[in-house]
């Protein structure tokens, strides 16, 4: 009987491991499958530009400095990686779209191009989808970081080669504020 007793001990000990290591891996999983979808809508993002770009370049041609600004930020946010250099170029890439549409407020038959409001509305549409996807991996971040720290996951954590993610943030505050554009 006391052999019966102890085997169950040991059976439930061996299914309450697998049970928190399992929770471990499919946190960790997530987390990496939430960043993935940042990378796809950042992606989207950086494929809308171009055609931004030339769209408002046919009507404020003398604004360079500011499609240079785009462009080069694209170039950044297209080669970054690890979630602090791509939340970085992230970052810089929405401070010079948002002087790219500030621009463009300065041009009435701009803004009143059809080519352009769809490009415009495409353009939102997909911030928004950036915007859920990074709130997604930091709520993924948030699970498995309080899963890593408490108890009793934080115990199978070394075994289950688990650690500790960072979340997405822009680095800068500054990057938030809306650009100024004189003329």
């Amino acid at each position: 009987m006391e052999i019966i007793i102890a085997l169950a001990v040991v059976g439930l000990l061996a299914l309450f491991f697998i049970a928190q290591y399992n929770r471990l891996i499919r946190l960790n999983i997530s987390v990496d499958e939430s960043f993935a979808q940042i990378e796809v809508q950042l992606k989207r993002r950086s494929d809308l530009i171009p055609n931004l770009v030339e769209t408002v370049k046919g009507y404020a041609a003398h604004e360079q400095s500011t499609f240079d600004a785009v462009v080069t930020a694209r170039a950044k946010a297209t080669t970054a990686s690890g979630v602090a250099d791509v939340a970085a170029a992230d970052g810089m890439l929405t401070q010079a779209l948002r002087g790219l549409l500030a621009v463009a407020e300065a041009y009435p038959d701009l803004k009143a191009s059809a080519n352009f409001l769809s490009l415009q509305e495409e353009l939102s549409t997909t911030e928004n989808k950036v915007a859920f996807a990074r709130q997604f991996y930091n709520d993924n971040v948030r699970n498995l970081n309080t899963a890593v720290k408490t108890i009793p996951t934080n115990f199978f954590a070394g075994f289950a080669k688990v650690t500790e993610r960072e979340f997405y943030e822009v680095e800068d505050p500054q990057e938030r504020n809306v650009p100024k554009v004189t003329f």
